[in-house]
């Protein structure tokens, strides 16, 4: 006997197990990349073993075995990450508990409890990945638990799972206006609408390296970095513009990632003079106390340039030879300092040394596009008249002025960006947030042969007038770009402020790593067929991230303004989303109405007549037909009964005559009438 026919003489039960241990393996598969070895492994062998338990029908195991099995997950949870709490403790727990309860499914409630769980999985691949691929797979799992949901409630006879599947499937194309509008004008809130997090991994300041995309995530976070009181009193504080909390500074691109260059030995000893003898300050000393949140780093956040180390209790503070301010241990408390900075100052060599080269290099591959717009700069004589000469002033500001008149848009919500960052944000998009347009300057910089690098901090911050104290917040976080020039040393450029002066928004993060979809083609096919593959996929998951999951706030009001509102807030969303539902229940109610007008009127009013002798003792089934139910009302009522028998008999007289439904509303009449009978002796 085939496989097929095997399937098809199995036992209902055997089946409709079968069919759902499938779907929950169709769950957790997307888990298995993240989950410990040891979890997916667990979850596998528990699925086999049910699946071998319902092929075999033999009986469930004990409560003690799940028992030992549950302490066993728990305390591997706790062995891996330390902790049942979080995104990936969480995860690891809900997949253990959902293979667990496929070995106790003795009832309805049990099925049910494992339904749910399902459901619960599924949502939570969505922590890890909101990546098209992922949403299909995902998409594939909600019909087939549906699908097993419906069967579970067909309990009679051996319906085929098709029938099943066809139910769930209007179910979820019914649904599917609903989820559309509340996709569309359910109020987003920022943080609580955007991609999930690990709550047990918390939100440092700044990072150590920078991918597109790192400080826009720390822009949703509305915490307080650090507070800034300027003094002695009377003190003159400097416009907002010109507040530039330095932190990291990036000079190491490998095509994806910026991380700080590798300091030498006799820096990581405690050597710091190189730093300070080649930074020279002018004008007023500004004196300012920091009071810093713990970020868990060593960063000093002080404003551009302090020629003296800050001062605080416990502190041993050193410069970097890139200006920046480490301490000896890792800022875990909030800390207080003081220190002194000007505003004006110069650092850095003033003529092209060996170690500069560094800030020119960029990795072979990256970036065709923005490499042939550095060679058209360098040939363009109106900007470099002697090639024998250094134009790179001439150069920088093309490159500045190019940000100014080209098009380009300052936003936070650019959406995902792909492998060559630089060519995408100057020739197709036109628009990202600051660290985009720093990254992309700086890269068209080194192709310009210029040293370049960049800075990422704080900028800007806000007055209390209450206390008097700056607050700079983690949307504050800021990237920037410096360049070396000749006679100058390090100038700082921020690029932002060329196609932003404002630098106004809303920050929303959106990051879509790689599926498993293309993971798997790497190894199946040809790489041209792969490379012409693969351009599909990412043209449509591009727009997955741009239509659905970069679908935010401002889009959402944008919408709005679209429909007609001129200042649109979430107050309007809710009364448009409000209006929809009225709509929706509005339609609800006339399709129930509709259908119902459907139904054979004959049997609603024989319904009815069940239902009232139902009330006065006789229970009689509901597909009894009338001249039957004559006959009971006769033996049950006795002479009492006659009338309504002879009515029985009208209306059955009525189903077979040429015009049915002409006399059913003399029946109805006369039934309301009717003197209804009494049992004798009640």
């Amino acid at each position: 006997m085939s496989l097929r026919q095997t399937l098809t003489h199995l036992p209902r039960d055997t089946r409709d197990t079968l069919f759902l241990l499938f779907v929950i393996a169709w769950v957790i598969a997307p888990h298995a990349s993240h989950l410990p070895g040891w979890a997916s492994a667990v979850a596998a062998g528990l699925l086999g073993w049910r699946a071998w338990l319902a092929w075999h029908n033999r009986p469930l195991p004990g409560r003690w075995t799940l028992l030992v099995l549950l302490v066993g997950a728990v305390a591997g949870t706790l062995w891996t990450h330390g902790t049942i709490l979080g995104r990936d403790a969480g995860v690891t727990l809900i997949v253990m508990l959902l293979a667990f309860k496929t070995l106790e499914v003795r009832a309805r409630r049990d099925a049910m409890v494992v339904f749910f769980l399902g459901f619960f999985t599924m949502l939570s691949n969505f922590f890890f990945s909101q990546s098209l691929g992922v949403a299909a797979a995902m998409l594939v799992a909600l019909l087939g638990l549906l699908t097993a949901l419906v069967n579970a409630h067909m309990p009679v006879g051996r319906p085929p799972l098709t029938q099943a599947m066809r139910t769930a499937g209007t179910m979820a194309l019914l649904g599917a206006p609903i989820m559309a509008a509340l996709f569309l004008f359910f109020p987003r809130l920022a943080p609580l609408w955007g991609v999930p997090s690990d709550a047990m991994t918390g939100r440092s300041g700044l990072s150590g390296s920078m991918q597109v995309g790192t400080i826009a995530q720390l822009a949703l976070d509305d915490k307080v970095a650090l507070r800034v009181r300027f003094g002695p009193p009377g003190t003159e504080v400097p416009p907002r513009t010109a507040l530039y909390f330095r932190g990291p500074v990036l000079g190491d691109f490998d095509g994806i990632e910026w991380r700080p260059l590798t300091y030498r030995e006799d820096f990581r000893r405690g050597d710091a003079a190189l730093a300070m003898a080649q930074l020279q300050v002018q004008g007023p000393a500004l004196r300012y106390e920091v009071t810093l949140e713990p970020h868990q780093r060593p960063w000093l956040l002080v404003l551009d340039a302090a020629a003296s180390r800050p001062e605080g209790p416990g502190l041993q503070p050193l410069m970097t030879p890139d200006l920046q301010w480490l301490s000896q241990r890792a800022i875990t408390d909030v800390t207080r300092y003081s220190a002194e900075s000007h505003l004006e100052f110069r650092h850095g060599p003033q003529a092209m040394t060996a170690s500069l080269r560094a800030y020119t290099e960029l990795p072979p591959g990256f970036n065709p596009r923005t490499l042939a717009l550095a060679q058209s700069l360098r040939n363009d004589r109106s900007l470099v008249p002697d090639p024998s000469r250094d134009a790179s002033p001439a150069l920088v500001n093309a490159a500045l002025e190019r940000l100014r008149t080209g098009g380009y848009r300052y936003t936070l919500e650019p959406g995902v960006y792909g492998r060559d960052t630089a060519d995408e944000f100057w020739f197709d998009r036109k628009e990202g947030f600051c660290e985009h347009i720093a990254s992309s300057f700086v890269i068209l910089m080194r192709a310009l042969d210029i040293p370049a690098r960049i800075v990422t901090g704080y900028q800007g911050g806000e007055l209390n007038s209450v206390d008097g104290y700056w607050t700079v917040r983690q949307s504050d976080a800021h990237a920037w770009a410096e360049v070396w020039l000749p006679g100058q040393g390090w100038v700082r450029v921020d690029p932002t402020s060329a196609v932003s002066p404002g630098r106004i928004g809303e920050a929303l993060r959106l990051q879509a790593p790689r599926g498993a979809l293309g993971t798997a083609m790497d190894t199946m096919l040809s790489p041209g067929t792969l490379a012409q593959m693969r351009a599909v996929w990412e043209a449509a998951n591009n727009r997955w991230n741009q239509w659905v999951l970069n679908y935010t706030q401002g889009r959402q009001l944008d919408l709005m303004r679209s429909l007609g509102f001129e200042s649109p807030g979430w107050e309007d969303l809710i009364r448009v989303l409000g209006a929809l539902v009225l709509a929706a229940a509005l339609l609800g109610v006339g399709w129930n109405l509709w259908e119902r007008a459907q139904h054979d009127p004959w049997m609603r009013l024989l319904a009815r007549v069940h239902q009232r002798l139902a009330r006065s003792g006789l229970a009689v089934p509901p597909h009894l037909p009338p001249r039957a139910t004559a006959a009971q009302v006769r033996a049950h009522f006795g002479p009492a009964g006659e009338p309504l028998a002879q009515w029985l008999l009208a209306l059955e007289q009525t189903r077979y005559a040429p015009h049915p439904t002409q006399g059913l509303p003399a029946l109805r009449r006369s039934l309301r009438s009717l003197a209804w009978p009494v049992r004798s002796g009640t």
